[in-house]
């Protein structure tokens, strides 16, 4: 069995969580399989469009699994454990977690122009850019501060801390 790892990232909407974990994934997939879950707390995401067949089999409230030659995709009706849903992905080296603040994973806070102080409780490490004033902010001193433009830091410090699960 091969060593297992995931990070997580964290922070309030539209503050570049997504474009953060797509620019990481891009590049660690090169040398490792990467995984990827991405948490809706507001069911907003559209997996399926009505009146493909995946849809209506998807609204039956079924488990569903869509088979290709080149992918899998699998409609679960029910939510989940971070324990049942690394069993089912299963082969991969890294694990990529957006949202679900209530994990304990490593966790990088990501903010633009305003930081809200109550990520730092479930936070290791915030990554920011420019339009933050640090010097408005009391930023705990356990706490990394990493360059959200900066690739390279970044996956430096996920390599560093990511945990084994």
């Amino acid at each position: 069995m091969h060593k297992r790892v995931a990070i997580a990232f964290t922070g309030p909407s539209n503050s570049g969580k997504t474009t953060l974990v797509e620019k990481i994934a891009k590049i660690l997939i090169e040398e490792r399989k990467v995984a990827i879950i991405k948490n809706d707390p507001k069911d907003k995401a559209q997996f399926d469009v009505e009146g493909k067949d995946s849809h209506k089999f998807s609204q039956t409230g079924a488990e569903v699994v869509i088979t290709s030659p080149t992918r899998t995709t699998y409609f679960s009706q029910r939510e989940k454990t971070l324990d049942e849903i690394v069993s089912m992905i299963h082969d991969f080296d890294i694990l990529l977690v957006e949202g679900l603040k209530t994990l304990p994973l490593p966790r990088i806070a990501i903010f633009r122009n305003t930081i809200d102080e109550s990520y730092f409780e479930c936070s290791e490490a915030i990554a920011i850019d420019e339009s933050i004033d640090q010097s408005q902010y009391t930023i705990p001193e356990n706490i990394d501060i990493l360059d959200l433009n900066n690739t390279t830091q970044i996956i430096a410090w996920i390599n560093l801390h990511a945990q084994d699960i």
